[in-house]
């Protein structure tokens, strides 16, 4: 492209460890709009697992359900740009969490497997385009401190991914049934659009000459790699995570509840990544040490026949994946050399393809080998982030 327009402002002025981190009305509103598309993201992996009890389907086409969830949210990375220059910010931002109901409800009220993944597509879709706009707008409003804006607004992310399996798992047991869960998060977004309906967002700037004309830093493709890869071992454990767990012997609705563990993990993993990103320049040692946990954990979960080892490794596996996707976005958003509205679309354009691909090639691998043997994909995936991270900084250290 002969010049790059700017889809949203990233300011990149320099913070001083003490000047005031504000968490003004769009913060707010961007964290409680994350959460509620975070509480249909992690209630969507636990309720495959009892529609496929209802309906008896096999691994593979499991796995097809997060293959079109991923797909939406591709369309959504590459039909973001197009939207964002057309759409204010707002409009964008409250029509994305209205497709995001509309979904929501698809998936739990379709009649049989092509209109519940009719609405597998329309999520991915609509959530990914309200997701990629919350991302705007923190990088917008906390500039180089957007580590520590994105791990804040994934903590209250991580409270509801605590509760969404947790609130499923009892409505399962009760005669209201496991679909009610999929209207607690529209009815939030109602009374988030009461309340900040007319609370204006940063305006969209006018297209503008970019300093270059050039394609991202290799860096900066590399992290995005590495935000993808690390959301695929995180899918793959929310989606046969369950399943590994019936395998050790627990029914359906309890491995679902049981999954809550993970989000447990993920929730406080992330409180302590929130107090650690205080500081600038922490970002870094997190991720090597977030990794340095997950493998072990993943480890104890997935070689144990105990119900309570494995539940505890889930819990593990969560505190060391918890920090992995805000800390490899900012590094991303970090590396981009300007281009920072391009960097954020392509990431999700790359987490969409390789979130979508790994559970379900897990889930071809265990309808051939067996869920245990299918389950080798986890340390592979877990080795790439740890190449991926390691050549990002070098490919940064040697442009700089």
């Amino acid at each position: 492209m002969a010049q790059t327009l700017s889809v949203y402002r990233y300011t990149t002025r320099q913070r001083t460890e003490t000047e005031t981190f504000v968490r003004d009305s769009p913060t707010v509103l961007s964290y409680a709009a994350l959460g509620c598309w975070t509480f249909w993201l992690y209630a969507f992996g636990p309720a495959l697992t009892l529609l496929r009890e209802e309906w008896g389907f096999s691994y593979s086409l499991l796995g097809v359900y997060e293959l079109f969830l991923a797909a939406g949210a591709a369309l959504a990375a590459v039909g973001f740009v197009w939207a964002a220059r057309r759409l204010a910010r707002g409009v964008l931002l409250w029509s994305s969490a209205l497709a995001t109901v509309v979904g929501a409800g698809l998936f739990t009220l379709g009649d049989g497997v092509p209109a519940t993944l009719l609405g597998a597509v329309v999520l991915g879709l609509a959530g990914t385009t309200m997701l990629t706009v919350v991302q705007a707008v923190l990088s917008d409003r906390h500039g180089d401190r957007r580590d520590r804006a994105l791990t804040e607004a994934n903590v209250g992310a991580g409270a509801s991914a605590v509760f969404a399996p947790l609130i499923l798992g009892v409505l399962a047991a009760s005669a209201v049934g496991w679909r009610a869960t999929f209207a607690l998060p529209a009815a939030v977004l109602l009374v988030l659009y009461l309340r900040y309906r007319r609370q204006p967002l940063p305006a969209v700037p006018q297209p503008a000459t970019a300093t270059g004309t050039g394609g991202l830093p290799l860096a900066c493709w590399l992290f995005a790699v590495l935000t993808a890869v690390s959301s695929a071992i995180e899918f793959c454990l929310v989606y046969f995570g369950p399943q590994m767990l019936i395998h050790a012997g627990m029914s359906a609705a309890a491995a679902s509840t049981a999954l809550s563990s993970n989000y447990l993990g993920i929730l406080i993993g992330r409180l302590l990544g929130a107090r650690l990103t205080r500081r600038p320049g922490r970002g870094v040692a997190l991720l090597y040490a977030s990794l340095a946990v997950t493998g072990p954990s993943f480890v104890l979960f997935w070689l144990t026949d105990q119900p309570v080892l494995a539940v505890l490794g889930l819990f593990l596996c969560g505190v060391g994946i918890a920090n992995l996707y805000p800390l490899s976005l900012a590094l991303t958003l970090g590396a981009a050399g300007g281009h920072e509205d391009r960097a954020n679309a392509r990431s999700q354009l790359i987490l969409g393809v390789v979130a979508g691909v790994s559970p379900f090639m897990l889930g071809s691998l265990a309808d051939r080998y067996g869920l245990v043997t299918a389950f080798a994909l986890e340390p592979v995936l877990i080795g790439v982030c740890l190449l991926m991270l390691w050549g990002g900084l070098r490919a940064r250290r040697t442009n700089a």
